[in-house]
């Protein structure tokens, strides 16, 4: 298989990493020549992935901010062809899939809007694992779905990056999922090292802080265009927050005991409950 990776940061590089693992051919660009020079020399890309190559790909990555994915398809779609499956790997998928979607109908390409359910707060090549996606969920938004042949195709296609699971939705289910499940948690983490006392947390610790506190640190100019290109989603699941913690500074204001154990006991028959 060969496959180009447009983007050779964290998510492109680790997906480069796991294709070259499983003995397949890497080609890839990326707006750093100084990156694509590195992972040509680590053995890991072969060549640079061209207008002039991207046809011969049997699937492309591209794995760039959200604006640039779609300007990718826009500009590069007459290239491309009819043999490889392009899937894009942005953390929102609305915008990008409506562009992605109208490129491949003008210039015949097979698209798929994706979103592997991966990372760290780290960001950049030189954090790239080639395990980075095992044991992990893909989201993909197929451009027809109930076409089987499409699906397993796409499905074939991924096996060598190891994720566990497929999930077939579509790009609205996903924004509005997604705002909650990843944006949110990063907004809040974000907010939640402005404490004063976070300097003062040394020694007094422990497992809770790090995991609230570990994707505090992220990558501003990237969440803040996935932020914004889910604004609506985000705002409501915000203001959702806001209401539910000012519940619990309102039993506690007013030292209503019943009211806050009621209030946590909410919170932990929920979590019972989703988790199965």
């Amino acid at each position: 298989m060969k496959v180009g990776i447009v983007g050779l940061g964290l998510i492109g590089g680790s997906f480069a990493k796991a294709y070259h693992k499983a003995g397949h051919t890497v080609i890839a660009a990326d707006t750093d020549d100084s990156i694509l020079k590195f992972a040509i020399i680590d053995g890991i890309v072969s060549e640079k992935l061209t207008d002039k190559n991207v046809g011969t790909c049997d699937l492309v990555l591209i794995c760039t901010y959200p604006e640039a994915a779609a300007e990718y398809m826009e500009t590069n779609g007459k290239y491309i062809g009819g043999r490889p499956v392009v899937i894009d790997c942005c953390g929102i998928k609305k915008e990008v899939v409506s562009r992605g979607m109208a490129a491949a109908k003008k210039y015949g390409f097979t698209f798929a809007g994706g979103h592997p359910m991966a990372g760290t707060q780290y960001s950049g090549y030189k954090y790239s694992k080639e395990n980075m996606f095992v044991r992990a969920p893909m989201v993909i938004v197929p451009p027809v779905y109930d076409d089987v042949a499409i699906l397993n195709r796409i499905k074939e296609l991924l096996t060598p990056a190891g994720f566990s699971r497929i999930t077939v939705t579509t790009a609205n289910e996903h924004d509005e999922i997604i705002a909650y499940t990843s944006q949110l948690a990063h907004v809040v983490s974000n907010a939640f090292v402005k404490s004063p006392t976070v300097k003062k947390h040394t020694g007094v610790s422990a497992g809770s802080y790090n995991d609230l506190t570990r994707v505090a640190r992220l990558n501003p100019e990237m969440w803040a265009e996935l932020f914004m290109a889910n604004k609506d989603n985000l705002i409501f699941e915000i203001k959702n927050l806001i209401e539910n913690l000012n519940s619990y500074k309102d039993a506690l204001e007013s030292s209503d005991t019943e009211k806050l154990i009621d209030l946590l006991e909410q919170g932990s028959r929920i979590k019972k409950e989703v988790d199965g």
